[in-house]
């Protein structure tokens, strides 16, 4: 039969309907996507074009492999469908726009079979996966869909459902449709055997869905079809969680606090957010991942990590004109994001890891926080009350160099009787950290920690007074200046010292020295967490078997275990984990002390757990006598969670848990001896 879009209908012909269709859809999304590009550019400037070549690779197994989309089974496996079923299919608009000139005149005679047999498959496949998340939405709908609105994302599905569906009476109404190539196609033809009135009709409608879906794509979290590419190979390569300096020098390094002449401090317009973490406005695809993960979120507070990137683009086009014009609007994205929601990030990164298309949720908050902190120095009602003790928790990093406002000549006390170097030189410096050294339940971790590598024959030294706070608690509170300050302070002592070899039991600290030190001069420092330096020392065989008694179950710190990807050593140095709480690992849950939450006031709703008392109610749920864990925040937090929920289940850090049997081993030794020493006699 002669192809729809040669015959004439009536007066019209059938390339004008194409065009007409084609050039308003096709017109008005350049028009959008053009919009959303500019609006993109405008952001502050952002490196990101360096490391092409893992950069190509994360675009080849992030975005084409969707490695994170497939983390979630169900719903990650419905999304592949209909991503690799558009892949596929997508060639197929040339031959359909062009009256299959495309496809017999441009592809060559070898090519064509297999090419209709790869555009078949993903049509098919597509449909597939439409009608799997149609019964998902509509049967099995997943909490976080119930009593939303869902015509959009349905609405969407049938569109996607008609494209695919016509296309097989398409094929079906081709002169030469191929069994081998087009089985579908095939099948329709010869069983349906479809009217030449069917086929033009499936035709027009199949090119009407493009239409309108192409029409919809820019209006839509369907927009991500666009920006999801771009987010991707654009996404931060540094280590998760490391922030940015206030100001970086023509040698890439944050430049000096006696160097530095900034103007202004933090994210208060849109236009100081970086065009790549503008880009995460438009690519985001309303999966609500992050929102699930988010411990703010499922302690009922206003932030929910979905809606922040959602303002953005929101923001954005609200006041488009306003931008593009290059003015600022009246309300700022502060105002837009809201001052609770900026105040309730506990910084764990867990949204940032959820997130299949590489969106960074966390430094949108905590460079609000910056200007909140350092340059407004004035809160909302609704959160004075919150933020109050973490102004004093600033005021005594400033005078003391500690949250807790306690003299620093102390600050080496804990280790008295130790035996240990103090101030001097030494292969490995243990790098307390403020809870160990102030702390009366942490001072026992450090000094575990000590008499562990005592035990090893380690070279070992502290500090001592002139240890100063590592200042992640000031730079994730939005003291940017004050962190600088500390971190520069103690750089110089590391110089004056000689520290290569920093152990730290506090995954803070851990993460803020070996990581984020390196922007100003500490990039030959080598940090390690202590059970990571416990797990070589056992495998080495300079410490005893790693073994625990009782049934224990392991808390993975976010800084560690997400942040700091390391998940295997502090069960290595225990001997194992006895039964895992249901969210470990890397997809771990927040104790709710991150992110200078520790010395902030935490408000819940009616009807709602603490951070910590959810995260207590899973590691109870185990059945296990004992939680192990690998920081001082989250045994605080753990321990008081566990107590409100009214659980005996006992908090021991790694150290405590390997000095224990150490100390066993050696009792058990002596027993020996007492048993051996009578019977020669």
């Amino acid at each position: 039969m002669e192809h729809p879009l040669t015959m004439t209908y009536g007066p019209v012909s059938g390339w004008v309907i194409l065009l007409l269709l084609g050039g308003i859809s096709g017109s008005f999304f350049i028009y959008q996507v053009v919009k959303a590009t500019r609006l993109v550019l405008i952001g502050s400037s952002d490196n990101r074009f360096d490391n092409w070549g893992a950069r190509v690779k994360e675009v080849l197994t992030g975005w084409l492999g969707q490695k994170k989309v497939l983390k979630d089974r169900v719903a990650g496996g419905i999304h592949v469908l209909m991503f690799w079923g558009f892949l596929m299919l997508s060639t197929d608009m040339f031959d359909l726009a062009t009256a299959n000139w495309f496809s017999h005149n441009v592809l060559p005679n070898i090519v064509r079979g297999p090419w209709n047999l790869v555009v078949e498959t993903g049509y098919t496949i597509a449909l597939i996966g439409c009608v799997a998340a149609l019964i998902r939405r509509l049967i099995f709908t997943p909490e976080k869909l119930k009593g939303k609105s869902q015509l959009e994302g349905n609405f969407i599905l049938l569109l996607i459902m008609t494209i695919t569906i016509t296309a097989f009476f398409v094929e079906a109404g081709e002169s030469t449709v191929s069994s081998t190539w087009e089985p579908i196609g095939s099948w329709v033809a010869s069983s349906l055997v479809p009217s030449t009135t069917l086929v033009v009709g499936a035709y027009w409608m199949h090119m009407l869905a493009i239409s309108i879906f192409l029409f919809l794509i820019p209006l839509s979290k369907h927009m991500h079809l666009v920006m999801a590419f771009p987010n991707v190979f654009f996404h931060d390569m540094r280590p998760m969680g490391v922030m940015e300096p206030l100001a970086r020098g023509g040698n890439g390094m944050a430049v000096p606090l006696d160097d530095l002449d900034i103007e202004s401090f933090g994210t208060v317009n849109y236009t100081d957010l970086t065009w790549r973490n503008l880009i995460d406005g438009w690519a985001c695809t309303s999966c609500a991942r992050c929102q699930d993960v988010c411990p703010a979120f499922a302690s009922g507070k206003s932030l929910n990590p979905m809606q922040i990137i959602h303002d953005v683009r929101h923001y954005a086009n609200d006041n488009a004109s306003t931008l593009l014009a290059g003015e600022t609007p009246a309300e700022d994205i502060i105002a837009r994001f809201g001052e609770e929601a900026i105040w309730a990030c506990t910084t764990c990164n867990a949204c940032v890891e959820a997130c299949p298309i590489y969106i960074d949720h966390v430094p949108k908050l905590t460079d609000a926080r910056r200007h909140l902190m350092m340059e407004r120095m004035e809160f909302d009602e609704s959160v004075e009350d919150t933020v109050m003790p973490l102004m004093a928790m600033i005021e005594n990093l400033e005078s003391d160099s500690n949250p807790y406002g306690l003299p620093s000549h102390e600050r080496g006390d804990w280790a008295e009787g130790l035996d240990v170097k103090v101030a001097e030189p030494a292969e490995y410096i243990y790098f307390a950290g403020c809870a160990a050294s102030f702390d009366e339940r942490n001072k026992k971790v450090a000094r575990d920690t000590i008499s562990i590598m005592k035990e090893a024959g380690l070279d070992v030294g502290i500090l001592g007074m002139q240890e100063g706070c590592s200042g992640d608690a000031a730079r994730r509170a939005g003291n940017e200046y004050l962190f600088q300050m500390l971190a520069e302070t103690n750089l110089s002592t590391f110089e004056d010292i000689g520290v290569k070899k920093i152990v730290a039991s506090c995954p803070h600290c851990f993460h803020t020295l070996g990581k984020e030190y390196k922007d100003y001069g500490g990039e030959d420092i080598e940090v390690m967490h202590h059970s990571q330096l416990i797990s070589h020392l056992q495998q080495e065989g300079k410490l005893p078997e790693p073994k625990h008694d009782g049934s224990v179950t392991y808390h993975d710190p976010c800084y560690l275990g997400r942040i700091g990807g390391e998940v295997d050593a502090p069960r290595d140095a225990i001997g194992g984990v006895d039964v895992e709480v249901g969210r470990h690992g890397k997809e771990s849950f927040c104790c709710g002390a991150g992110g200078a939450q520790m010395w902030m006031e935490e408000h819940v709703d009616e009807g709602h757990d603490r951070v910590n008392v959810i995260r207590s109610k899973e590691l109870a749920e185990t059945g296990a006598d004992t939680v192990a864990v690998g920081c001082p925040f989250c045994s605080t937090m753990v321990t008081d969670g566990l107590t409100a929920i009214g659980s005996d289940m006992e908090v021991k850090d790694i150290a405590e848990i390997v000095w224990e049997q150490i100390k066993a081993n050696d009792a058990a030794i002596e027993a020996k001896k007492a048993e051996v020493e009578p019977a020669e006699a």
